[in-house]
């Protein structure tokens, strides 16, 4: 299968170029983010693990504490992720980027990132511009195994730099132990084949998350499943609860037959389409085989200017 005719399966699902009027098409991406190292899922308020009660399974109905992951955590560490990615791409392809963009307060709003992403814009005087929407959407998290099963505490001390003696304990760190499994669902809506390619680009390339990624937060995140159609079709938390029900045999064959369960709860069921591993394997490798070069910056920049004249603004 060559990489055009792999994008060919999706075509039905992405459209020509981005526009302000976001439409009906929408393409799931089911992933299985898996912990690498400790990672510390909380909030700034609290040095607590993020948790929430949900049953245990589909089967299951008992309830039990989950760790959560944020979709917060997830879209602003991919959102960085991207721009790193769009920055080093220009500079190897000897692309010049006209405007700067950085997160959070100086938003181009006319990048490939802004465009997917969304974004508002942070300069003065200029309050009343358009805002570009975001079509890509990030739900949260939850862990496959309880809290118990996968929470560690870590105590860290001070060490005297003259005896080289460990001194008077500082604090806990709360964190995710390594080789923890969460289960993700990344959903876009009307993108093109360009931003469908930066978005797997983006996700695959994304290895750290996390309050304290400087010392841990390492994930590796795998596509398993892909899920098109005109609304969503599965739920973050349905994938978790499913899956905890085949924990024994996490694959993207499982994958696919948990998406199927769920067509027929669609609106508009005759519209889905669920890929085979085989296709999700042939459409993750003929994104990642996509150079970011001179053409293809090029054309995606070139589409983020025409939706903002679509939008009415003038440079």
């Amino acid at each position: 299968m060559t990489e055009q005719t792999a994008f060919d399966l999706l075509k039905p699902y992405l459209e020509e170029h981005p526009h302000p009027l976001i439409g009906a098409k929408t393409i799931q991406l089911l992933l299985i983010r898996e912990i690498h190292d400790y990672t510390v899922l909380r909030t700034e308020e609290t040095r607590e693990l993020n948790t929430v009660a949900t049953p245990l399974s589909i089967q299951q109905e008992s309830d039990v504490r989950r760790v959560a992951f944020l979709a917060t955590k997830q879209k602003a560490a991919e959102s960085r992720q991207l721009e790193y990615l769009l920055r080093t791409a220009a500079e190897s392809a000897g692309y010049k980027i006209e405007k700067p963009c950085f997160l959070k307060d100086n938003l181009c709003l006319e990048c490939p990132r802004c465009g997917l992403f969304g974004a508002t814009s942070t300069e003065a005087g200029k309050g009343q511009a358009p805002n570009i929407k975001h079509r890509i959407e990030y739900s949260t998290a939850f862990s496959l195994l309880p809290f118990e099963d996968i929470e560690t505490a870590i105590t860290f001390n001070a060490i005297n730099d003259d005896k080289q003696i460990t001194g008077q304990a500082l604090g806990t760190r709360y964190a995710v132990a390594p080789a923890s499994i969460f289960p993700s669902i990344v959903t876009l809506r009307s993108v093109t084949w360009r931003e469908l390619v930066l978005a797997i680009k983006t996700i695959l390339a994304c290895k750290s998350y996390g309050a304290e990624s400087r010392i841990g937060g390492d994930v590796r995140n795998t596509i398993f499943g892909i899920v098109a159609g005109w609304e969503e079709v599965l739920t973050s938390l349905e994938f978790t609860l499913e899956l905890y029900d085949r924990k024994d045999n996490l694959s993207a064959e499982t994958v696919q037959a948990i998406a199927l369960a769920y067509v027929p709860l669609a609106g508009n069921p005759s519209q889905v389409r669920v890929f085979t591993p085989e296709e999700v394997e042939k459409i993750v490798q003929a994104a990642t085989a996509v150079e970011l070069d001179k053409a293809f910056l090029e054309a995606s920049y070139e589409d983020v200017k025409n939706y903002r004249k679509e939008q009415g603004v003038k440079k």
